[in-house]
């Protein structure tokens, strides 16, 4: 439990970089034998590239850095719970274990109900754990969209 608390504080500072460029603050981290190998937060916003979701971003630096796509024997953490283009490019890159924090019960892969990440008919199953932290990373959520919320209020005076 010491880890995930280091390692999701770590995925924390990640969601408050996306901040930075008025992108939704997501972040994740990638480890794998105690270290971490990727580092990623949303940057659709900055790269205008939808794909750029925090995980997809963490698993790309990683494979980067490690020179290999195939990221097995990792744990991925992730502020908030993935997003089934997410689920699947987890599955994809061989991730061993996802922990998140907060639950996104509007595009969450497991809110949802959508079978990616534990699916038998897949080639790769990933293990799921809820972290800590879910308070601190559904906070400065909720900040984000609130004030999304009252800069729109304003602009539609």
């Amino acid at each position: 439990m010491s880890n995930d608390l280091v390692f999701l504080q770590a995925a924390l500072e990640e969601a408050n970089k996306a901040l930075l460029h008025d992108d939704v603050p997501v972040g994740a981290i990638l480890v794998k034998d105690g270290k971490i190998i990727g580092r990623g937060h949303n940057q659709r916003e900055e790269l205008f590239d939808p794909c750029a979701h925090a995980e997809i971003q963490a698993l790309r630096n990683a494979s980067s850095s490690t020179a290999n796509w195939n990221l097995s024997g990792s744990t991925l953490y992730v502020t908030l719970e993935p997003c089934i283009m997410c689920a699947g490019a987890i599955v994809s890159a061989r991730v061993e274990e996802l922990v998140y924090a907060a639950v996104d019960s509007k595009a969450g892969a497991l809110s949802l109900q959508l079978d990616i990440l534990d699916n038998a008919k897949l080639n790769h199953r990933v293990k799921i754990r809820r972290g800590p932290l879910e308070l601190e990373c559904s906070e400065i959520l909720k900040r984000f969209f609130q004030k999304k919320r009252s800069q729109k209020k304003l602009t539609n005076l």
